[in-house]
């Protein structure tokens, strides 16, 4: 995992659902492995984030709460 890449994603502010569909579309950019780090303050990402996970085959590593919202910790599926 040597080579993965970590991207930290600032989507504090947006609401449902666009913390899912943004982070959706960062994920099919990126390499299996690679790892998204994703940073909410929409109270309904926990559901969703975890959700999107799940379907699309990717694994939520860290749940965090900061602040006013989440930290989420992605690895991207293959």
């Amino acid at each position: 995992m040597s080579n993965a890449t970590e991207i930290i994603y600032d989507l504090r502010g947006l609401k449902c659902p666009l913390p899912v569909l943004r982070s959706r579309k960062k994920l099919a950019a990126l390499k299996a492995g690679d790892v998204l780090t994703v940073e909410t303050t929409d109270p309904l990402a926990v559901i969703d984030i975890a959700h999107m996970c799940n379907e699309d085959g990717h694994s939520l590593v860290e749940t965090v709460a900061v602040g006013n919202g989440h930290r989420f910790r992605i690895v991207k599926g293959a």
